[in-house]
């Protein structure tokens, strides 16, 4: 195993069973860029930590079921499923805080790390949002 891989397993670990932002913060270069579906372009260990901070706070049993697992030189790629209850308050884009719902969500997702010098530089998080607010049950009804 690389040492891409090896970041990108311990990343996956603090925020799933470890709950461990500082252990978060030390994976991520200071400068580090990462996207995120629902936040867009984040810059910066700080603001990086802050989404997964959130994250963890609306999913704090969270749980990480991987499919793929994938290295390529300095890059790592994961494809699985996150799930958990959504059993804290969820920040919303527009900066809204949504209350807690109690629901289960499972959602597919793809995840691309690249590393230098032991830290994620460049992060990619990719997964279907719209699956995720329908699971949580925040998607206005549509009238047919």
């Amino acid at each position: 195993m690389g040492e891409a891989r090896e970041v990108m397993d311990r990343l996956t670990a603090a925020v799933t069973t470890g709950l461990d932002m500082d252990a978060v913060a030390e994976l991520y270069a200071r400068d580090a860029v990462a996207w995120v579906p629902e936040a867009g372009e984040l810059h910066g260990r700080d603001e990086i930590v802050e989404y997964w901070r959130q994250m963890t706070t609306a999913v704090p049993d969270a749980r990480y079921e991987s499919l793929h697992a994938f290295e390529v030189g300095s890059i790592a790629i994961d494809e699985g499923y996150f799930s958990g209850r959504n059993t804290g308050p969820l920040q919303v884009p527009d900066g809204r805080s949504v209350p807690a719902t109690g629901k289960e969500v499972r959602i597919r997702g793809v995840d691309v790390a690249t590393v230098e010098d032991g830290r994620i530089v460049s992060y990619r998080l990719y997964f279907d949002q719209l699956a995720f607010l329908e699971q949580l049950g925040l998607l206005p009804e549509t009238v047919v």
